[in-house]
């Protein structure tokens, strides 16, 4: 692994659906290998793709730090995902380039935007944690700070060479969508 990203997406003062933007100064912080980069990724999909196009030495492995809510966890439980891919129909990936150019930020869209315009390496990855119902505020609640070790240790791990070892679930852009 010559080069890795681990980019933070998630909108501000959203308490738990902001874990990516609040760990962000304590991830710049972290003592990372020279391979790894640290980017907010909140720039809007199309700008994002033109920066990995202009890219002198590509990422060879990209991991977002994100907060979906999903029916099946608890707040704080973090999942693994595996991008592989794939993209939607044709009415969802323009309801993802709408969705980019009205400024929503959204780690589905950028997956979808960045397929389309074929600018994932191999390996994409997402780590996910619960954030529950939406909030406003500044600060994580006990259970996402609690999970902050559980979640840097995650990290580390993906940035680690070699093939990642860990279970993760699997994800991709045709199923990415509720009908």
């Amino acid at each position: 692994m010559n080069n890795i990203l681990i980019g933070t997406v998630g909108y501000h003062l959203l308490r738990n659906h902001s874990v990516g933007p609040i760990l962000l100064p304590q991830l710049n912080a972290e003592a990372w290998n020279d391979k790894v980069t640290i980017e907010e990724m909140n720039w809007g999909p199309i700008a994002i793709v033109q920066y990995f196009q202009t890219l002198k030495i590509p990422f060879d492995r990209v991991i977002f730090l994100v907060a979906i809510e999903r029916a099946e966890r608890k707040i704080g439980d973090i999942s693994v995902y595996q991008w592989l891919g794939k993209l939607p129909d044709e009415k969802q990936i323009q309801a993802c380039v709408g969705d980019a150019a009205t400024g929503v930020i959204s780690v589905e869209n950028l997956l979808v935007i960045g397929e389309f315009f074929k600018i994932w390496p191999k390996e994409v990855f997402l780590v996910d944690v619960e954030p529950g119902e939406e909030q406003a505020g500044e600060h994580l609640t006990e259970e996402v700070k609690d999970k902050i070790p559980e979640i840097l240790r995650i990290l580390e791990e993906l940035t680690q060479d070699g093939a990642v070892l860990m279970e993760t679930k699997k994800l991709q852009g045709d199923t990415l969508f509720e009908e």
